[in-house]
């Protein structure tokens, strides 16, 4: 048997039974014989506890004590596991993402992993103990300061250890059965994908899904680490994420995997922009100099009448104060007339590697938007991906709505959803 690499959500270690649960599954990874590393994130609502009293503190939290203060959420689930794994009659060392060897950028709240070097975990494993890493957090390369890998942060640690490692899967535990073709929690009758492509989940990742971060997924993409997702509450198989079908999936992708939905991001449009070479860049180089990442653009026509156009994009809801500032002290050099700021949105993708060969999916998913009632914002498309804006409030029935168009309904029981956020 071979090093197998386990992520813990904070649902699946909200309280100490669920510590214990955990602990149990561990123990029964290592009596089967694995190698097992361990990385666990903080327990329950913990981390937003730490955020609400940050605020309370200050207004605008030092990024470097900030990083410092969250850390704590995941060294406490460590030290915790590690203690209900030693009751158990095993040995395990609980270790910080430091000392677990994640070195990251300087980029305090949303630093990027450069190095994993796992010295440490060999020794613990060769000594025939559980190692248990704090997820989430690593240290600068230059400054030596504790860092925070932004939102779902365990999830990358556990890929890039398990890189780092050569590990056989990379297990992600959370509080669903797997990858569904839609979020359990808004379509009752999604069903569990038994296997999916890095590059279908990648675009349902960055698509709102959040099962899996982004990140992780592109991590695992590049090193070519099979993913497991499963539930901390069940003994189920889950969903195998890989290049090729893994282990029991052995099945063909089916033409659409899923459908996601995002209300986390806001709209901004810089009306009356000179419809001219260079204004659009320099549109884009303000925001991009706020180190604010954008997802849609949309360009309307220019009027000829006035040689004006209206460029709108949309971005995280978190970043649009900080995007309005930048373009507001650009606009003298930029020209544009004035800035519209719109927060009530909601982004509907439906993905799956078999639209690029199958005519008719844009077709049935715009037929499936309009049945609803559903008005259509922006629209953004991939060889794999179709992506709107619409109304937030019109998000959860647009999704309903495609899911049902496209044949994805499980005609057996509904999704279990056993904690409550997906993470």
């Amino acid at each position: 048997m071979g090093l197998v690499v386990q992520k813990y959500g904070g649902s699946s270690v909200a309280d100490a039974e669920g510590i214990k649960r955990v602990a149990k599954r561990i123990v029964d990874a290592k009596k089967n014989g694995h190698q097992v590393v361990v990385v666990v994130s903080a327990m329950g609502d913990t981390t937003d506890e730490l955020i609400d009293l940050a605020g309370q503190v200050s207004p605008i939290p030092s990024g470097r004590e900030f990083d410092m203060l969250l850390t704590a959420g995941e060294r406490i689930s460590m030290a915790l596991l590690a203690m209900a794994i030693k009751n158990l009659g095993h040995e395990a060392q609980s270790f910080t993402g430091s000392q677990a060897g994640v070195i990251t950028d300087s980029v305090h709240n949303k630093a990027r992993i450069i190095d994993v070097t796992p010295g440490r975990i060999r020794t613990a494993l060769d000594e025939g103990n559980i190692a248990i890493v704090a997820g989430f957090q690593g240290v600068s390369q230059d400054k030596k300061d504790i860092t925070t890998l932004g939102r779902g942060g365990s999830d990358t640690t556990a890929v890039a250890l398990a890189a780092a490692l050569d590990a056989e899967v990379c297990e992600i535990y959370t509080d669903v059965d797997g990858v569904f073709t839609a979020d359990p929690r808004v379509v009752k009758k999604a069903k569990k994908i038994e296997w999916i492509s890095f590059e279908d989940m990648l675009e349902l990742a960055a698509s709102g899904s959040k099962v899996l971060l982004h990140r992780c997924v592109e991590y695992a993409r590049r090193y070519n680490i099979p993913i497991h997702v499963r539930s901390s509450f069940s003994g189920l198989q889950g969903t195998w994420v890989s290049n090729e079908p893994t282990g029991d999936s052995k099945v063909e992708q089916a033409i659409i995997s899923g459908v996601a939905h995002d209300t986390s991001e806001a709209k901004i449009t810089v009306v009356g922009v000179p419809d001219k070479p260079g204004e659009a860049a320099a549109i884009f180089r303000a925001v991009a100099d706020a180190e604010i990442n954008i997802d849609m653009i949309v360009q309307n026509v220019s009027a000829a009448s006035t040689g004006l156009t209206d460029i709108s994009f949309t971005l995280p809801k978190a970043e649009g104060r900080k995007a309005i500032d930048a373009l507001e002290k650009a606009k003298g050099a930029i020209g544009f007339d004035s800035l519209r700021y719109d927060d009530q949105i909601g982004k509907i993708s439906l993905v799956g590697a078999g639209m690029k060969t199958n005519p008719g999916v844009t077709a049935d998913f715009f037929r499936a938007l309009s049945d609803a009632g559903v008005n259509i914002e922006l629209i953004s498309t991939s060889e794999i991906r179709i992506s709107v804006v619409t109304r937030a409030d019109d998000v959860n029935e647009a999704v309903r709505a495609v899911h049902t168009a496209f044949g994805l309904d499980s005609d057996s029981d509904e999704a279990v959803v056993y904690g409550g956020t997906g993470r």
